[in-house]
C-alpha cells in the first residue's frame, strides 16, 4: 500500500511541474507578441514625428504647387527690401547732384545710372548744354528741402568722392518696377525727360529698368527729346566708302559715329550730337566708326 500511495504522489507533483511550465510558457508567448505590437506602434509615432506630424494624426496631401502657366505668384509678389539711408535734401547743384544731411553730417550725392545736361560753371570751363537749366530747375523744385530716402548700390562712392544712390522720394515697400515707377527720383527724371541712362559698372541694380524707362520717354518726345535735331538725308547707304562728303553724326559720350540713317545716330541726344564733314574729321577729333552702320 505504502508503494501505491509514493507513485500517486509523485504522478500528481510531476503534474503540477507539467502544468506551471505550460503556464509560464504561455504567458511568456503572449508577452512577446503584446511587446511586438507595442514596438510597431511605437515606432509609427516615432516616424510620424521625425516627419514633422504630430503622432495620431492623419497626413494631409500636400497642395499641387501653382504651376507656371496658371500665375506664379511667388514671383509676382512684391520684390526684395530696400535698405535706404533718410536725408535732406539742403540744396541743389544740378539736375542729378545734391548736397544732403544725414545724421547731421553733409554729403554731396550723385544720382546712379542717370546724366542730366550741364548747366554752366564757368569757373570749371563747362558750358550750359542743351535742357541744362530745365533739369536743374527740376530737381531743384522737386527735391529742395524735402526728406528723400537714399538707397547705396556696390560702388558706394565716385572718384570725386561723392556719394552714389538711388534718391527714392517716399520709403520704398520693395524693389519692384511699380515702386521704382512711383517713387523713386532717378526714374522719373528719365520717365520726363530731364535726364539719359548712364550705366556705369558695379553700379547695375536697375540699368535694364532704366533704359526701358528712357525709351518710353524718347519714344513720347518727352523734354530734350522732344529737342531732336533731324539728321540729314543725303547720307550713303551703310557700308560707304571712306573720304565719302556726306555728314557723319557723333556721339560725344560713347565717342562713336554713324550715318545718319543709322538707329544709333537717331537715338543720340541733341547735347551729344556732333555733326562731321567727313570720316577723317570724326576719327581726327577720337572717334571710332560704329560697328552697326560701318562709316
Amino acid at each position: 500500500m505504502k508503494n501505491k500511495k509514493d507513485g500517486a504522489g509523485k504522478m500528481l507533483s510531476y503534474g503540477f511541474r507539467y502544468a506551471r511550465t505550460g503556464i509560464i510558457l504561455l504567458f511568456f508567448t503572449l508577452s512577446l507578441i503584446l511587446a511586438g505590437c507595442g514596438s510597431d506602434a511605437s515606432s509609427g509615432s516615432v516616424r510620424q514625428q521625425a516627419s514633422g506630424i504630430p503622432a495620431g494624426a492623419v497626413p494631409q496631401q500636400a497642395a499641387p504647387k501653382t504651376s507656371e502657366n496658371t500665375g506664379r505668384q511667388d514671383t509676382l509678389a512684391a520684390g526684395d527690401a530696400v535698405k535706404v539711408v533718410p536725408a535732406t535734401v539742403i540744396s541743389v547743384a544740378g539736375g542729378d547732384t545734391l548736397h544732403v544731411k544725414i545724421n547731421g553730417r553733409e554729403e554731396k550725392v550723385r544720382l546712379i545710372g542717370v546724366n542730366t545736361p550741364e548747366i554752366a560753371h564757368p569757373d570749371l570751363g563747362i558750358k550750359e548744354e542743351p535742357y541744362g537749366k530745365e533739369a536743374a530747375a527740376y530737381t531743384q523744385k522737386r527735391l529742395a528741402g524735402k526728406q528723400v530716402y537714399l538707397e547705396l548700390d556696390v560702388g558706394e562712392r565716385d572718384k570725386y568722392g561723392r556719394m552714389l544712390a538711388y534718391v527714392w522720394l517716399e520709403k520704398p515697400a520693395n524693389d519692384s518696377e511699380a515702386e521704382v515707377r512711383a517713387k523713386m527720383y532717378n526714374a522719373e527724371l528719365l520717365l520726363n525727360g530731364y535726364a539719359q541712362v548712364m550705366t556705369v559698372p558695379p553700379n547695375v541694380k536697375y540699368a535694364d529698368l532704366f533704359v526701358k524707362l528712357q525709351r518710353e520717354a524718347r519714344e513720347a518726345g518727352k523734354g530734350l527729346w522732344g529737342a531732336a535735331v533731324t539728321a540729314p538725308v543725303s547720307a550713303p547707304a551703310y557700308g560707304g566708302k571712306s573720304g565719302s562728303v556726306a555728314k557723319y553724326i557723333g556721339n560725344s559720350s560713347s565717342k562713336k559715329f554713324h550715318y545718319p540713317d543709322c538707329r544709333w545716330a537717331k537715338e543720340i541726344s541733341p547735347r551729344n550730337r556732333v555733326e562731321f564733314t567727313s570720316r577723317q574729321e570724326a576719327i581726327n577729333a577720337g572717334y571710332q566708326p560704329c560697328k552697326v552702320c560701318r562709316p
